[in-house]
């Protein structure tokens, strides 16, 4: 064929599981290329060259190719866009009936197909525009762990054109109180913990409640065994490209959470974008390579996700749910993170990708009875959050026979799509978040928002048709945050020759912990409550298995008395757990300052680290 010129087929296995029905179909040969494309690549089987990602990501993003790209209008700009994403979520969703009988959902005993799911979904749906009254536009919030519920509401929400607000589940009464005034919530649909901590606030706004596995019945509140009634019918609503579908709440640079709002286009055209990144890898190894990655790829199976990180964070929602809803894949749902309980359900369910944050690739790989469970199905390993440590990626890479380390950058206010590094990229460059597909554009700007030069520090801009619309009530934050069109990350990096992205600071004040955005302004506000204290600088110290951990520098007014176990359970009455500083430090002396007043916060990490 290639001597002829003519279209070859080109073998894609090992996909990703952003793969569905519609796209096209796992562990099918597909006529991707033109051969004189192929032929062209500079592919070696082992180690394919750093030329070959741009030249596969051109030939797939070609005019009448899968990952077609276009420049249409949206929300009144240009924008590149995959002409072939889907265009709503509903159509997600709907995929999910072409695998009914498959299993779906996999927690502690319960199976439940994709059949099974989608009459929920539809039942839940047409309760809330029946009973509750739910138009398009309308929010409805969902406060609860990692259920089965948690994606039965999401999908409901968003296919009577609702619009789905997660809430933290760790969240204090107060920060739930926030977000759900904040929103203006029609609904909260939430669990005996977060009913708990919501029902006052929803009793004062007028929102009504649905318990999910509530142990008693609860006045005011309905139990969903009563509202989803399945074989119910969901009726018709035009869902079109550009209604909102989410509000994600992300922690602020003030004392307050902001919504990130996403349109149904965002969404689909991240997913788009992760399918597109894992057929470039296959693509790059060549023909051959990819028809012996096609036949392992059917003897293994499909793919399968293990959830291990939180249904509220848009990895957990968007590249992990959401994904496996379209192309039809297992998901395993843990009810919380146990590194052990992982491993078993890793062995028992023959799970392929694991993608959580570094500090729970960490636990696995270290924990002491790693060796004793069966992780051979692991293909992918790791996921994003923050920064992995070189020695963890090499360490993921010996351990993970079947598989290797993956890292992914990404922002609630991108749909979690970035960079991304694996395989022999990743070992090669361990410290860089990698390379992204041509449908998003990324610059490093200096603080003039000017371009700079290849390998200069700056400031990291993203732009594509995955970005958020805005902040939900906050222009003013959306106006600082999205120009003419650009995100800025508030992120410092650098570009290399070869297009990896390399992070290197972080331009707002905050600090990554466990994958946890921790911003310090919010903490010192609650700190500074506390009578006595003449200043407190919180800031991050290095963790070997968190990345960072939260601490604060204080310093006390003349004879005041405080310590460290008063002011820490202060501002957990205040805010989330993760949020209370580990380390609390007391100095005699005035904190260092630079030259504008602001404290010098990377000295104190150097002093105290």
């Amino acid at each position: 064929p290639r001597a002829r010129r003519e279209v070859a087929p080109i073998y894609v296995g090992s996909l990703p599981p952003f793969v569905d029905s519609r796209w096209f179909a796992p562990f099918r040969v597909l006529r991707l290329l033109d051969c004189s494309v192929v032929s062209a690549l500079d592919v070696q089987t082992d180690t394919p060259s750093p030329e070959s990602f741009h030249q596969a990501a051109a030939a797939l993003s070609a005019p009448g190719q899968l990952f077609e790209i276009a420049t249409v209008d949206v929300l009144g700009r240009p924008t590149k866009v995959f002409v072939n994403a889907p265009k709503t979520l509903r159509e997600i969703f709907l995929r999910g009936l072409a695998n009914g009988p498959d299993t779906f959902i996999v927690y502690e005993d319960e199976r439940l197909s994709f059949a099974s799911v989608m009459a929920s979904v539809d039942a839940f749906g047409a309760a809330l525009i029946e009973k509750y009254g739910i138009r398009p536009g309308d929010r409805v919030a969902i406060a609860m762990r990692n259920f089965p519920e948690w994606i039965m509401s999401f999908a409901g929400i968003i296919s009577a054109g609702g619009i789905s607000v997660s809430l933290n589940s760790w969240w204090t009464e107060d920060e739930l109180a926030y977000a759900i005034e904040d929103c203006g919530a029609s609904v909260l649909i939430a669990d005996d913990e977060r009913l708990d901590r919501c029902v006052a606030t929803c009793e004062r706004l007028g929102v009504k409640m649905i318990g999910v596995r509530t142990s008693t019945a609860r006045t005011g509140v309905d139990a969903w065994s009563e509202v989803v009634v399945k074989g119910t019918s969901l009726p018709f609503v035009e869902i079109t490209p550009d209604m909102d579908a989410t509000i994600l709440y992300t922690s602020g640079t003030t004392g307050n959470p902001k919504g990130a709002v996403s349109t149904h286009r965002a969404i689909t055209q991240a997913l788009m974008a992760f399918q597109m990144r894992g057929v470039i890898e296959t693509v790059r190894q060549g023909p051959e390579a990819a028809a012996a990655a096609q036949v392992a790829a059917v003897a293994a199976g499909k793919p399968s996700f293990i959830l291990i990180v939180p249904l509220f964070h848009v990895t957990g929602c968007v590249p992990v749910m959401l994904s496996c809803f379209g192309a039809g894949l297992k998901l395993v749902i843990m009810y919380k993170w146990d590194p052990e309980k992982a491993l078993e359900l890793i062995e028992r369910e023959k799970i392929t990708n694991f993608t959580g944050v570094p500090t729970q690739s960490w636990d696995m790989v270290n924990h002491p009875r790693f060796a004793e469970f069966d992780t051979s199905s692991l293909r992918d390993v790791g996921g994003g959050g923050a920064p992995a440590p070189a020695s963890l990626v090499a360490k993921v890479a010996g351990s993970i026979k079947g598989g290797g380390p993956v890292l992914g950058y990404g922002m609630t206010e991108t749909n979690a799509y970035g960079p991304g590094n694996r395989g022999a990229d990743y070992l090669a460059r361990p410290t860089s978040t990698g390379r992204w597909v041509p449908v998003m554009d990324i610059e490093i700007r200096n603080d003039d928002r000017s371009a700079v030069s290849t390998g200069e520090r700056g400031n990291i801009w993203f732009r594509g048709p995955m970005l958020i619309r805005g902040y939900w009530n906050k222009p003013e934050v959306t106006a600082e945050t999205l120009i003419d069109g650009w995100l800025d990350s508030g992120d410092i990096g650098r570009l290399d020759a070869d297009g990896f992205l390399y992070i290197e600071d972080r331009a707002k004040d905050m600090i990554l912990r466990g994958g946890e955005n921790v911003y310090c302004a919010e903490i010192e506000t609650a700190i500074y409550e506390v009578p006595g204290i003449h200043e407190a600088a919180v800031f991050g110290v290095p963790d070997a298995r968190l990345g960072e951990e939260v601490a604060v520098a204080v310093h006390m007014l003349p004879g005041a008395v405080l310590d460290a176990a008063t002011l820490q359970a202060h501002v957990s009455s205040r805010l989330a757990s993760f949020k209370v500083p580990t380390h609390v430090y007391f100095v005699d002396e005035p904190l260092p300052r630079n030259a504008a007043g602001k404290f010098l916060k990377r000295e104190l990490t150097k002093r105290f680290e």
